[in-house]
């Protein structure tokens, strides 16, 4: 299903286990309850896309495009997510237990409810992202952007500012082992440490080609 343009599609349901949806446009999608285990969905624009109670345990998302979509008791389980724009997505009781948003844009996301669970959050927040009822554990930093100069928070700043506003989430002291880059080639083997975006870069969603594993 690489790079097809299923826009509006209904595909509540499907078993799309260990699909290639790499570049799929999926805009406006229904995939309530679908079964995206592992799935390899690089690049794919799912824009206001209803994933509710859909399993993304393991899929790998980067530098997808989720802004508006609705992951309502969605599991993400482990899931990679470097580079997403998930602006103004809904994340309300999701399970985002060892999931790895790094360099990932959360403005405005609704994460009310949602479970954490070692879980990295080298993310963009802001004032409207909302984490009343967030619980467990994320390693940061994160970066809070709005009407002054962004800045970064980490370590009890990050944890003190998560709590202040509903969550009871503890940060870690200490990073998870780095990741693998999933744009290189994933049998290289090949890390490094992502640094942020400049403040003020675009947020793009690149068409991806599909890497073997």
């Amino acid at each position: 299903m690489t790079e097809l343009d299923l826009s509006h599609a209904d595909l509540s349901g499907l078993d799309l286990a260990v699909g290639l949806l790499t570049g799929t446009v999926l805009r406006g999608a229904r995939l309530v309850g679908t079964d995206l285990y592992r799935a390899h969905m690089e690049g794919a624009v799912l824009e206001g896309a209803d994933l509710s109670r859909a399993c993304l345990t393991k899929a790998i998302l980067d530098e997808a495009d989720l802004r508006g979509a609705v992951l309502v008791a969605a599991s993400l389980g482990s899931a990679e997510l470097y580079g997403v724009d998930a602006r103004a997505a809904s994340f309300r009781g999701a399970r985002l237990n060892g999931a790895s948003f790094l360099d990932a844009r959360l403005e405005g996301a609704d994460l009310t409810g949602a479970s954490v669970r070692e879980t990295s959050l080298k993310a963009v927040l802001d004032d409207r992202t909302r984490v009343e009822g967030l619980t467990g554990t994320v390693f940061g930093p994160a970066r809070l952007e709005g009407s002054g100069p962004p800045h970064e928070l980490a370590g009890p700043a990050l944890e003190k500012w998560l709590n202040s506003r509903g969550a009871a989430v503890q940060v870690l002291g200490s990073r998870p082992a780095p990741r693998t880059d999933a744009r290189a080639d994933r049998a290289s083997g090949n890390v490094h440490d992502r640094p942020f975006p400049p403040a003020g870069t675009p947020s793009t969603t690149p068409t991806s080609t599909s890497s073997a594993r």
